[in-house]
């Protein structure tokens, strides 16, 4: 066998990992878009003040979503690496702090949505319908913030010992049971009262509290790989802190960025503000879900390599997926591109918003393939302990190029819509930019190895030389 020959099976072997890995997040991704792309066609059904309302409404609901993913994400970066070095005490120990801390941060939200929500979406110059259609569905939402982190959370966690079909069938479940009780709810099928917006909020609801409460019983049955201690460890907290709070950060920044960018959509009619809805959901639906779990793949691999002490397994690994990735995300992204319109009426029959919303499909159908590099390098550092990097790359491009460009080039230069798109499509070469120049770079393997040594779970070397 020829080198080249041994290099392109150990890429095909590392393919072969990272898809059995990722493809049961893409199901279960799927199936959470699809629960997410149930309520705007619900809502598209209904009017597209629904359209909008729901979309405004998402901005404070995804804060949940966010700290669910930082903590998560700080979850399984522990439980990978430490899963690699079979230090299994420290990592169920970092798993119970991350579900505490996770279920004491959505209190807060809980409360938000119960006594700001009608504020929250008239600050953003909404008309009269969208802000009650809104509030209603975002003080409904938000009550459940805890659950919906604890679910999050706990998959991570598990996913991060290797294990990602069982989170799969957890969240499988709970999707189904939210995209029929949506639809139930909604229109009142059966004995069920019909309620509108109302019905999906509820659904979302009740199948958030369903997951987080059959994640917590998986995690802690007598067959877990894990074991239920009480925290001592204060180390862990601090680790879990440093990785998981520039996670949220990176979210929130996100979330930030979006209430201008929608106050500028706006702008330019409410047609517009829900054909950007539209064409971002139709990537979430159709793309999302790959890149999620080739995210969540990499961080995995990287995670346990470096447990291992095999930086240069790690590294590869991480390419290998992002290469796997923004070859079959770009494939998806062609067939969104072609087939945009067909897709885009499924939301709305509106001939302003449909017309928009083909365009702002293809847009994100065009940068698939960059949307892709950047989350999955993205995962790959954090399975390194690096949450700063996609961080700065996020603040830096929403901030910069995507408010920036749409604002001066859409609001101030007169060029309407059009600036918009390019503001899109500059955000993501950017962040694709300087993520994967800190990926080459590769200092974030000896970040990793500091914090492992730091919590005990790989042995200096080095220190025990010098003894």
């Amino acid at each position: 066998m020829t080198e080249i020959q041994a290099r392109l099976l150990r890429l095909r072997q590392r393919w072969q990992r990272g898809f059995v890995l990722a493809s049961p997040v893409m199901a279960e991704q799927v199936l959470r878009t699809l629960m997410r792309t149930t309520d705007i066609v619900i809502a598209g059904l209904l009017s597209p003040a629904a359209i909008a309302a729901v979309g405004l409404a998402d901005l404070y609901a995804r804060i949940s979503l966010q700290i669910g993913l930082g903590i998560g994400d700080g979850a399984i970066t522990l439980s990978s690496q430490d899963t690699g070095s079979e230090a299994t005490a420290n990592r169920d120990e970092a798993v119970a702090q991350a579900l505490l801390l996770g279920g004491a941060l959505g209190l807060p939200l809980s409360v938000f949505g119960l006594v700001f929500s009608a504020e929250a979406i008239a600050i953003m110059g909404a008309e009269a319908d969208v802000v009650r259609i809104g509030a209603a569905y975002l003080t409904i939402v938000m009550i459940a913030a805890p659950a919906s982190i604890l679910t999050l959370v706990g998959a991570r966690a598990i996913q991060g010992t290797g294990d990602t079909y069982t989170a799969m069938l957890v969240n499988a479940f709970a999707n189904v049971l939210n995209i029929v009780g949506s639809v139930a709810l909604a229109f009142g099928l059966g004995p069920l009262p019909e309620l509108s917006m109302v019905g999906v909020a509820v659904a979302s609801a009740l199948a958030d509290v369903v997951a987080a409460s059959l994640f917590l019983g998986v995690i802690y049955r007598p067959r877990s790989p894990f074991t239920l201690v009480v925290p001592t460890q204060l180390i862990l907290t601090k680790q879990l802190v440093v990785i998981s709070v520039p996670r949220i950060g990176e979210g929130c920044s996100e979330i930030v960025a979006e209430f201008p960018f929608n106050a500028i959509l706006l702008v330019f009619g409410t047609e517009v503000n829900a054909a950007y809805h539209i064409g971002r959901r139709m990537y979430h639906q159709i793309a999302s879900p790959l890149s999620r779990g080739y995210s969540v793949a990499a961080n995995i691999l990287v995670g346990q390599a470096l447990g291992r002490e095999d930086p240069r397994q790690a590294y590869a690994d991480g390419v290998a997926t992002i290469l796997l990735a923004i070859g079959t995300i770009g494939v998806a992204g062609i067939g969104l591109y072609v087939g945009a319109e067909q897709f885009v009426r499924i939301f709305s029959t509106d001939p302003v918003t449909v017309d928009h919303a083909v365009q702002f499909t293809q847009i994100y159908a065009i940068t698939a393939f960059l949307i892709a590099a950047t989350v999955v390098t993205s995962g790959s550092l954090r399975g390194g302990s690096d949450t700063v990097t996609p961080f700065l790359a996020r603040l830096t491009g929403t901030g910069v190029f995507l408010l920036g460009i749409a604002y001066v080039g859409g609001v101030r230069l007169e060029y309407g819509v059009t600036a918009v798109y390019v503001a899109i499509v500059a955000d993501y070469v950017w962040r694709t930019c300087l993520v994967g120049t800190v990926f080459y770079r590769r200092r974030w393997i000896d970040r990793a190895r500091t914090l492992m040594i730091e919590r005990g779970s790989v042995t200096d070397t080095n220190a025990d030389k010098e003894d």
